[in-house]
């Protein structure tokens, strides 16, 4: 007889934790290897997590709504040997009372105990255990990193499940300590916010219908407002002429479609001209961490992509600027395949230093794009469209039939003055009407 744990994966270098969704299975249900088991949420994404082992699940450690640590034990499945012995309890099984209890003891133990440390103190088991906030092992370990006692992590505003704490709430609540803003400073400015921001009451009638936000669109609207907090946004405006693009696209997609088995669009060709302006201007491919401006040495481009049920999602495609035409087009069509699938993995939506929303292809000519924090800079690409515009030509001007769209270019104007952000928009503009209609793909 044998009984493996199943623990919670890894799901990408920046992943610590991630809250259990659902319970696909219950205990005594008969599990496939590599078959879904639960559904778990990240800060990145909700996936399905997998069985490591056939067999039978045998006790769920984990209940949900909790969150757990990576690598912690989730539940407990018997081999095949185990469940072809028949599924009745032995005389060294515990029973359902014996079971919570240890459950019980557990959750006690993992909220009171003290990460081992390099002097091996903390604030006391006792302050947790008296806590009326569940807290995180993450959580906890960056508090005792940062020297903050219970009392203190009781009044951080929690943006997590039931308000709990969450590594980004307490990541920011430590950048704003360290720049020297007080609890109460903090809470003069929540008071000051709240009694100049007062809440309009909405009206309902009897035909109207109330929407429950999802989990996805509840965390899109809290970005957004966050990111419009934190950066003061400008736009800069350019139109180019994307005549030629629009030409070679038409040209050669019958040819690329049978060669290569994908469909050709503009996108990638948008993207490759964005990577190309980021190298020549690579100080808009920063971050801001607090009073420091961090160099993004890759040049990784987020890429805006709706979903079927209307939320929106970014995917990120890695070293941009190191694909042709041929290698952007894959990845894009890709990419934006398993989003509306809902099959990214979490690595797939982190590390972006630049974003690109196509408003484009819902028509519209352009826009205002909100920033993907810690990003300091998006693009959005409008609709191509044809107008008669004045051409020079070596006989003189000619009115002419050109295809042209314009780029709207947003920025933090902390880091990223006039200057730069309006000569990346325009070199990405150059990039775009100087294409070569005889290029290769």
């Amino acid at each position: 007889m044998a009984q493996v744990e199943l623990v919670m994966p890894k799901m990408g270098e920046s992943i610590m934790e991630a809250t259990i969704l659902h319970w696909l299975k219950k205990p005594g249900d008969k599990i496939d290897q590599d078959e879904s088991v639960l559904e778990v949420a990240t800060d990145k994404v909700d996936t399905e997590v997998p069985s490591t082992h056939a067999g039978v699940l045998k006790e769920i450690l984990a209940k949900e709504g909790e969150v757990v640590k990576v690598g912690k034990p989730i539940a407990i499945i018997s081999t095949e040997a185990t469940a072809e012995a028949g599924t009745s309890p032995t005389p060294s099984s515990a029973s359902p009372e014996k079971i919570d209890g240890q459950e019980k003891s557990s959750v006690e133990d993992l909220m009171a105990t003290p990460t081992n440390g390099a002097n091996g103190t903390h604030h006391g088991a006792a302050d947790f255990k008296n806590t009326t906030r569940f807290y995180s092992p993450l959580v906890k370990n960056i508090a005792k990193e940062e020297n903050i006692l219970v009392a203190e992590l009781e009044t951080i505003p929690g943006s997590g499940s039931e308000g709990r704490v969450t590594k980004k709430d307490i990541l920011a609540y430590v950048q704003n300590r360290k720049l020297g803003t007080s609890i109460k400073e903090q809470a003069a400015q929540s008071a000051t916010v709240t009694s100049s921001s007062p809440k309009v009451p909405v009206s309902i009638s009897g035909g109207d219908e109330i929407i429950q936000m999802d989990r996805m669109r509840k965390m899109i609207a809290e970005r957004m407002v966050d990111s419009k907090r934190i950066s003061p946004h400008v736009t800069s405006f350019v139109e180019a002429d994307v005549t030629n693009i629009v030409f070679w696209r038409n040209k050669v997609k019958n040819e690329f479609q049978k060669r290569e088995g994908d469909t050709l669009t503009l996108t990638p060709i948008f993207i490759e001209a964005v990577a190309m302006a980021i190298k020549d201007y690579p100080m808009i491919n920063v971050q801001v961490d607090g009073d420091k401006i961090i160099k993004k040495r890759d040049i990784n481009i987020g890429m805006a992509v709706a979903l079927p049920s209307g939320n929106l999602i970014v995917p990120v495609i890695k070293n941009a600027d190191q694909y042709n035409i041929t290698g952007l087009t894959k990845i894009v069509n890709d990419l934006a395949k398993r989003a509306r699938d809902n099959k990214l993995k979490p690595d797939e939506l982190a590390g972006g230093t630049f974003t690109v929303s196509n408003v484009g292809s819902f028509g519209n000519v352009m826009g205002t794009p909100i920033i993907m924090q810690p990003q300091v800079a998006i693009i959005a690409l409008g609709a191509v469209q044809k107008k008669p515009a004045v051409i020079e030509t070596p006989y003189g001007d000619a009115i002419a039939i050109r295809h042209k769209m314009f780029l709207s270019h947003s920025y933090d104007h902390r880091v990223v003055d006039g200057a730069l952000g309006g000569s990346v928009v325009r070199r990405i503009a150059d990039y775009l009407e100087k294409f070569d209609i005889n290029r290769t793909f």
